[in-house]
């Protein structure tokens, strides 16, 4: 007699599945989750700048750019922000910095104007670097110079431990300035270079300064030592010793060459962005450098220098053929360089 279906277990109907299939099925739940929380990962990283590269975390740093500085528009193309390839700024990074060029002759007392700015903790002139012929030898080799110069990149004693506002150097007239003006105008527009022109208005007092300079580069007055500038009274006084012979002769027509260079030095840089000031005018008053401190935008501070004026008082004790020079010019446009002073 066969059983009755409906005497069986309700139970008996139920399927279990194996323990095995469980564990596959949570494992594939598991993958699946960790596949999600990985693409969510990603994404996520990818909005706060990091991202995902052979199992490493590579963090992307982006710098955050200067402030805008407080100036007019036209004064921007002045302002510079270098980045130096010999060293990291650091906390200067966001200091901006001014470039500039001394432009003067030999013997115009460009060497103690230059003390003077760089007894200011914030400006870097770094002497006669194109004094070097190699460095002036074509255009290319000058730009060269100037962008490690503009770029931080020229050490010398006049870096500083302070943020370095303006940067410099000077430049002689004859040391290829004049000849590669045109190129070199344009260098200074396209960088924002400023020039600052520094002559002697007394050019007879220049002319006596180089032929007494040229002198001492045989004799060696100073313990045989040549100096073209003196920290002392007393090293003054023995270079000051030396009173030169000049020629009358050419007097007149050297002077007139030595004023036509300057009027086309100053023709020449006339469209960049520049000031004039004279020797003469600084030895007179020195809040003139207040003008020039204004002028590279740096902080006024009172400036001082310890070079020793060499050649001071009346002309007539510096000249060996005093009389003869007064003849030649006595009644010319050169008249008064007899009487002025400094």
């Amino acid at each position: 007699m066969a059983e009755d279906p409906s005497f069986l277990p309700k139970d008996g109907f139920v399927l279990k599945l194996p323990k095995k299939s469980s564990l596959v099925l949570r494992m594939v739940v598991l993958l699946f989750v960790m596949v999600c929380a990985v693409y969510i990962c990603s994404i996520c990283l990818k909005q706060i700048g990091v991202s995902p590269n052979y199992g490493f975390l590579n963090v992307e740093v982006f710098e955050r750019p200067c402030p805008e500085p407080n100036i007019e528009p036209w004064d921007i193309p002045f302002v510079h922000y270098p980045k130096p390839k010999t060293y990291n700024r650091d906390e200067c990074s966001c200091h901006p910095v001014r470039y500039f060029a001394i432009l003067s002759m030999q013997r115009s007392g460009s060497g103690w104007f230059e003390t003077l700015l760089n007894n200011h903790t914030n400006i870097s002139s770094n002497g006669e670097i194109f004094s070097v012929k190699d460095r002036r030898a074509n255009v290319s080799t000058i730009f060269e110079t100037l962008d490690k110069v503009y770029n931080l990149d020229w050490l010398s004693s006049a870096s500083k431990n302070e943020c370095t506002s303006a940067v410099g150097f000077k430049w002689m007239l004859n040391q290829g300035l004049m000849k590669h003006h045109e190129e070199i105008v344009e260098y200074f527009k396209t960088r924002g270079v400023s020039a600052i022109f520094l002559f002697r208005k007394n050019l007879l007092r220049r002319m006596i300064s180089v032929l007494a300079n040229s002198y001492d580069r045989d004799a060696k007055l100073l313990n045989g030592t040549h100096k073209s500038h003196t920290h002392s009274a007393k090293e003054a006084e023995i270079l000051a010793g030396y009173k030169p012979m000049i020629n009358t002769t050419l007097l007149i027509n050297e002077l007139k060459q030595i004023q036509e260079m300057t009027l086309k030095a100053l023709a020449y840089f006339n469209t960049t962005r520049h000031i004039l000031v004279y020797y003469e005018d600084v030895v007179k008053n020195l809040t003139r450098l207040d003008d020039v401190q204004e002028f590279l935008k740096v902080p006024k501070r009172k400036l001082k220098s310890k070079q020793v004026k060499i050649h001071g008082g009346s002309l007539s004790q510096h000249v060996q053929n005093w009389e003869e020079v007064q003849t030649t010019l006595k009644g010319t446009n050169f008249e008064n360089f007899l009487r002025q002073d400094f």
